[in-house]
């Protein structure tokens, strides 16, 4: 969370022409609920249910962005459904940067409370291991600009993908 994967995602689906779906967004339109909402009414299990029941649903399309939660890649079988017919992308920020970042939002229920660099700099290592395994390519988005980063992904992805087809 507060990497830059929305504004990321969006640059890139219009650099390249393509359709992005944010999985909270397909989330709160399909139950008509905000995340925090949610949280608070049913639990993180049950959000985190919702979020690998839209995973599945928006993973069977090709030739889309999907711009997934932070917390997405914390169930296998949610980057099962991503690596079927994509790659991962993961974007990476430092804590000072991601507070930042998010510090204005309300829309953040697991930094409710905890909007503080210890707490993010906790949550990124508890959440590194699943990050890491999930990851075809990771990209820091520290001091970059949009421009720079969406380059970057689309630079990174592409060979990636040759690299992929060559096999």
């Amino acid at each position: 969370m507060g990497t830059g994967k929305s504004t990321i995602s969006s640059y890139i689906a219009k650099s390249l022409n393509r359709k992005v779906i944010e999985t909270d967004k397909y989330i709160t339109d399909k139950i008509n609920m905000d995340i925090p909402s949610i949280f608070d009414e049913f639990g993180e299990k049950y959000f985190r249910d919702l979020e690998s029941e839209a995973i599945f649903e928006i993973s069977k399309n090709k030739g889309i962005i999907i711009s997934c939660g932070g917390g997405s890649v914390i169930r296998d079988k949610n980057v099962s459904f991503l690596k079927k017919n994509g790659i991962i992308i993961r974007l990476i920020a430092t804590p000072d940067t991601i507070l930042n970042r998010v510090k204005d939002s309300n829309e953040r229920p697991i930094l409710n409370g905890h909007m503080n660099t210890d707490f993010i700099s906790s949550l990124m290592r508890d959440r590194e291991i699943f990050y890491s395994k999930a990851a075809d390519i990771s990209i820091y988005t520290d001091n970059k600009t949009v421009e720079e980063i969406s380059k970057e992904c689309i630079e990174k992805a592409t060979y990636f993908i040759n690299k992929i087809h060559k096999k």
